[in-house]
């Protein structure tokens, strides 16, 4: 008969299901069976369970809504573009230019109750003078209706004018930050004083599985625009393997340190990373929990695989004289931009599944003074890129399964920025402004919500930025508000609601 002594030391001996899965190839099986559900479509929500719950068993639950779309190709211009001189002109600007707000037969949006429901300024209230200039700024350019649709589109958006019928304007928008910490919360849904939330990108990363396992889920392409907005693409505390790539549009050098060097072979390199594969495993059977050490095991495994997919991926070398034009990238005006959205294509089509574009840098679109010369360059710079991009998309059958977002973080103020005595331009405005979506389940060539005459105030209830994100990841299937996290406690207002009118 076996005494206490020895059972003890047959149960201290006997390898936990967790260790002998860690010890066999780093749980490798597990893995497989995880990217065989991702390939179903199913929703992974195990890493959050594994990741932060050391008891937890991995979950795979399917999908609560039936997808429409694969992919995303977010769209953000940094600096606030003017909602007033792109997709929401007012024609009431010009007829009552160089009055007050009280002298216009209109309510005055500074005592409207939806100015102190929802603005939020850093500044002590007393001292604030930004989004309340009095005086009415007129427009800076003309407008027509557009398309078959007849959507009011500014004369600075040519090429975007031809593709209208493809697009779903959301003309009442609204954020809370009147400065430019609103880069971020258009991303996070979080205004700068409050705990963070991770990225939408990283939320559509955690809650997909991968279309290509030798590219990064979420891919990056001019950003983050500088070191404080990373919020914009991070993913704090779903884990490090759920945030943003970035990644440059140089085929030969697309990745910091993402190219072997000449001294090494490949079966050198290979034999290099086995061994970090075995250290890793190692102190993965000790430190099952670690985060950091699971998303750096990935990110050795991934890397090793991006190292010809990613050059491949943006190499655009491939692509005929006619696409390139259709991207404007044979203009200096236009390049930059027509790069990185030719580039989003063409990952798109190699199963990326969020990608997040920049086409021009920190604040570029911030016309404090010389708004009608700035947005004038501005405007020229993106429109022919991106109507390109819509128009090549959609030929290629792509835009059947990609969401397509076109988003800034605030618009600008109706009445004439007057610090420093500011004569040309206009300041920041979280008020109302206008985004816009194409693509899968959305509805074509529509109109949804609306300003006041002036374009102040997003009307009723607006939409709150995490209202696109609910759409955003709605169309890829997801519940928002499914996507918890154990110990973390979401406000209903992260969550956002799904602007249905919008959709097919």
């Amino acid at each position: 008969m076996m005494n206490s002594n020895e059972n003890d030391h047959e149960a201290c001996c006997q390898p936990s299901r967790r260790m002998f899965l860690s010890d066999f190839g780093m749980g490798f099986t597990g893995l497989a069976l995880g990217a065989m559900f991702a390939e179903d479509g199913r929703l992974r929500a195990e890493e959050t369970a594994v990741h932060t719950q050391a008891s937890s068993p991995p979950q795979l639950t399917p999908h609560s809504i039936t997808p429409k779309a694969k992919s995303v190709v977010w769209i953000f211009l940094s600096g606030g573009y003017s909602h007033l001189e792109t997709f929401d002109p007012k024609p009431a600007l010009n007829k009552y230019a160089g009055k007050t707000f009280d002298k216009t037969p209109f309510e005055n949006p500074v005592d409207s109750v939806l100015h102190k429901k929802r603005f939020r300024s850093v500044a002590a209230e007393e001292i604030n003078v930004r989004d309340v200039y009095p005086t009415i700024y007129p427009m800076q350019v003309g407008w027509k209706k557009r398309g078959e649709c007849g959507v009011e589109v500014t004369d600075w958006w040519p090429y975007l004018s031809q593709q209208v019928d493809e697009l779903s304007f959301v003309r009442n928008m609204w954020t809370t930050d009147n400065d430019h910490a609103a880069e971020n919360q258009i991303h996070t849904g979080r205004h700068r004083l409050d705990v963070q939330e991770p990225s939408i990108g990283a939320w559509a990363h955690y809650g997909l599985g991968t279309l290509n396992e030798n590219l990064p889920k979420f891919v990056v392409l001019g950003g983050p625009t500088r070191s404080d907005t990373r919020l914009s693409i991070d993913s704090l505390y779903l884990g490090p393997q759920h945030a943003g790539v970035p990644l440059a549009l140089d085929p030969n050098n697309p990745l910091p340190f993402g190219k072997r060097q000449a001294s090494q072979s490949f079966a050198q390199q290979q034999h290099e990373y086995d061994l970090i594969h075995q250290l890793n495993s190692l102190s993965a059977v000790e430190y099952p929990n670690d985060q950091d050490l699971r998303a750096r095991i990935r990110a050795y495994e991934l890397a090793f695989r991006m190292q010809s997919a990613v050059p491949e991926a943006v190499d655009m070398a491939k692509e005929t004289e006619s696409t390139t034009q259709l991207y404007g990238m044979d203009k200096d005006s236009t390049k930059a931009a027509g790069e990185k959205l030719l580039a989003a294509r063409r990952l798109i089509e190699r199963g990326v599944r969020f990608v997040q574009v920049y086409p021009s840098g920190y604040g570029t679109w911030d016309s404090h003074r010389e708004l009608k010369k700035n947005h004038t360059r501005l405007c020229e710079s993106v429109d022919k890129p991106v109507a390109g991009f819509i128009a090549d998309m959609k030929q290629r059958g792509l835009l059947d399964d990609t969401v397509v977002v076109f988003c800034t973080e605030f618009g600008r103020t109706p009445g004439l920025e007057l610090r420093g005595g500011g004569k040309t331009g206009r300041d920041h405005h979280p008020n109302g402004f206008t985004i816009w979506m194409a693509g899968a389940g959305i509805k074509k060539g529509h109109v949804h919500g609306e300003t006041d005459p002036l374009g102040y105030h997003a009307l009723g209830e607006g939409h709150y930025v995490t209202d696109l994100h609910a759409t955003t990841l709605h169309l890829l299937g997801l519940d928002n508000r499914q996507l918890e996290i154990p110990g973390r406690k979401r406000l209903d207002i992260d969550h956002g609601k799904v602007i249905e009118d919008i959709l097919v």
